[in-house]
């Protein structure tokens, strides 16, 4: 491998799936203050993302609708304002 090729900041980071619950420990330059522990028993910085490929549609051939955003309801609110 070549060397002085990866940021100093990379490392090992958990990533959590909000919707499923599933957990992923993968390299990353990812700035986060949480931090959790990983099935080795050691501490790692953890991320939590909204969708991953445990709950995708395209990955799991489940159809579902996810709006934890509340994008629909920040859509109306502006719809609303621009009527008045």
């Amino acid at each position: 491998m070549k060397s002085k090729i990866h940021p100093k900041n990379y490392r090992k980071v958990i990533f959590e799936d909000a919707s499923s619950g599933e957990r992923f420990l993968i390299g990353s330059t990812i700035k986060t203050e949480e931090k959790a522990a990983w099935t080795d028993n050691k501490e790692y910085p953890m991320v939590k993302v909204e969708i991953s490929s445990a709950s995708h549609p395209f990955y799991t051939g489940k159809e579902t609708v996810v709006d934890t955003a509340g994008r629909v309801e920040k859509f109306k609110r502006r719809a609303a304002a621009a009527k008045k």
